[in-house]
């Protein structure tokens, strides 16, 4: 599924893992342990409440000018508590996020009834495995045009995908990345390449790691 969109963002993924390790003391310090559900997950107040129909979800997404995107996780996983303490923590991640996008939480094993894009009403865990969807935190992300996602599957209506943890940077510029449509015209490491490249030219480094 990855190789469609012409790069391996498994890459990335990993790379963020590492650099994960390298958070500052300080920056540790200040973490706020996240908020947890009755299904073992991880919460923020702003996640989107629906009644798990993907195609009304994004229409609602859309008419808002926000675009959709579903974040698989599950009980246990130290990655997505990592995105919760780490990430989602940082109100210039957080901000942005709910500013430009709706963003729906599922549970890798959870057994509520999700409506495809296609209308199939299907278990999340079955969803999981319809869109190939086998770790977390893995997020999904899809186009703010109801159109092009009519009749399909989560799988093929997605536009990028988010394979687990990424250190905030890289996080933050994939919603970045997702809300400008450059995936219509750049690999996401190209992406970033530019981005450190202009930061790089004003003298500056990236404020968020």
């Amino acid at each position: 599924m990855l190789s469609r969109r012409g790069f391996t963002l498994s890459a990335v993924a990993s790379g963020a893992l590492a650099a994960s390790g390298a958070l500052g003391r300080t920056a540790r310090a200040t973490h706020i342990e996240p908020e947890m559900g009755d299904d073992g997950l991880h919460k923020q107040p702003w996640f989107l409440e629906s009644f798990l129909e993907l195609y009304e979800d994004l229409s609602e997404a859309a008419a808002n000018n926000k675009h959709l995107a579903v974040m698989w996780e599950q009980k246990g996983c130290p990655y997505c508590r990592e995105t919760h303490r780490v990430n989602l923590a940082r109100h210039e991640i957080s901000d942005y996020i709910k500013a430009n996008f709706e963003v729906l939480q599922l549970n890798l094993w959870g057994s509520r009834k999700v409506t495809d894009f296609d209308g199939k009403v299907m278990e999340e865990r079955d969803i999981a495995r319809r869109w190939n969807v086998v770790f977390t935190p893995t997020i999904s992300f899809f186009p703010n045009d109801p159109n092009l996602v009519e009749g399909k599957t989560g799988g093929d209506a997605e536009i990028m995908r988010m394979p687990g943890y990424f250190k905030p940077y890289h996080f933050l510029s994939m919603f970045e990345y997702v809300r400008m449509a450059k995936y219509k015209e750049l690999s996401f490491q190209k992406y970033i390449q530019i981005k450190f490249e202009e930061l790089k030219k004003q003298g500056k480094k990236p404020t968020i790691w």
